[in-house]
């Protein structure tokens, strides 16, 4: 397994993309249609973010990336995970957790001090992985209107 740095607008990552939004539309679960927003490249260029894809045995599998977000809070720097997917072939290998730490990673390396994220109710798997990699559901900090939970992380062992 490798990652590759990319912008969301190249090629590889744009086919990712697409194909985790119509992931998210088939399996949404929300009071209105799944509401697709590709993102920019300028939020995921070092050290303000970075898109990252998943290669196995070079082939692309996966995505996902981390922006720099207004904060909660004077002292603190919170990066956003965004687009975390593994292509459903090429899941129950540890492909996830690997693609959230790298991402956890690459946000400590440019000052964070908090990673946060949103998600909707019926990824109950991605639920799952971030609660094990320690992530605790907050107050929403966003009005994404795909997401019915949020998460945050904090690398200073505080409580919140």
């Amino acid at each position: 397994m490798e990652f590759r740095e990319s912008l969301p607008t190249e090629e590889t990552a744009r086919k990712l993309l697409n194909d985790y939004f119509h992931s998210r539309e088939l399996g949404f679960v929300g009071e209105s249609r799944y509401k697709i927003v590709f993102p920019g490249d300028g939020q995921f260029i070092p050290p303000s973010g970075v898109f990252l894809i998943v290669e196995n045995e070079k082939v692309a599998v996966g995505c996902g990336g981390i922006r720099h977000i207004e904060s909660g809070g004077e002292s603190e720097v919170w990066f956003e995970i965004k687009h975390l997917w593994v292509d459903p072939a090429a899941r129950g290998l540890g492909l996830g957790g690997a693609l959230l730490d790298e991402l956890e990673s690459r946000a400590k390396s440019f000052g964070a001090t908090d990673c946060v994220l949103d998600t909707n109710s019926s990824l109950r798997e991605a639920a799952g992985l971030y609660r094990s990699r320690g992530y605790k559901e907050i107050e929403p900090y966003n009005d994404n209107p795909n997401a019915t939970t949020w998460y945050r992380k904090s690398f200073a062992r505080r409580e919140f």
